[in-house]
């Protein structure tokens, strides 16, 4: 069946820059310029992953610079308010951390992103220190897999597995990521199956099904 999918470890990016508790403002910004980036974790200890600080946080700075906010607007934003007023990385910080482990799939990390709605990950270990930081650009790497690639593995490890008596009459294509399989099939049943699989390789933009039931052979008496 298709081969074991990609994990965090495979994409992340190693070498993460990242600032302690006690980092103030301007060096925040000063290293999110540097390095070109957005967020950086916030460590403590040895390694430690307590918190992000990202662009987000640093904007409420120069949001209210010019005004006092009003009672209404504290009311509606107090975690703007209280960042406009912060000054190390320790009152800035969105805390604690949504982390991910260097174990996890491809998959489980987009559901994190997704649902928690951020841009990255910092990935730790079991103790909660720093091992790397993976990003939304990261996982759609496994898009940039090679059209032939895919259409090896379909090859191999669906069609050959599910249609056997059958493989040499199901011809496999794949453009832009979109496999497509067309040919006659013995038992009809399996194509549920083979789109599913499919569809769980990686680089696998969608399924085209144009496979067809053979009919029914009669036996002469």
């Amino acid at each position: 069946m298709p081969r074991s999918a990609h994990i965090v470890s495979d994409v992340m990016t190693h070498t993460v820059v990242a600032v302690g508790r006690e980092a103030p403002f301007k060096e925040i910004v000063r290293t999110l310029e540097q390095w070109r980036v957005s967020a950086l974790p916030v460590l403590e200890g040895e390694g430690r992953v307590i918190g992000v600080v990202s662009e987000a946080d640093l904007l409420p700075k120069e949001e209210f610079r010019d005004s006092d906010p009003s009672r209404v607007e504290r009311l509606r934003d107090l975690p703007g308010v209280a960042k406009a007023g912060a000054v190390t990385a320790d009152e800035l910080m969105t805390a604690p951390a949504v982390t991910v482990h260097a174990s996890a799939t491809l998959a489980e990390a987009a559901r994190i992103m997704t649902h928690q709605r951020v841009k990255r990950l910092p990935v730790v270990d079991e103790e909660g220190r720093l091992e790397g930081i993976v990003s939304r650009a990261d996982l759609l790497k496994v898009f940039l897999r090679p059209d032939e690639d895919i259409e090896e593995e379909v090859r191999h490890e669906v069609v050959a597995h599910l249609f056997p008596a059958t493989g040499e009459t199901v011809r496999v294509s794949v453009n832009e990521g979109v496999v497509t399989l067309t040919g006659r099939v013995r038992e009809a049943v399996l194509i549920p199956a083979a789109a599913r699989l499919i569809r769980a390789i990686e680089g696998v933009v969608d399924f085209d099904n144009q496979l067809t039931a053979a009919p029914p052979t009669t036996r002469r008496h």
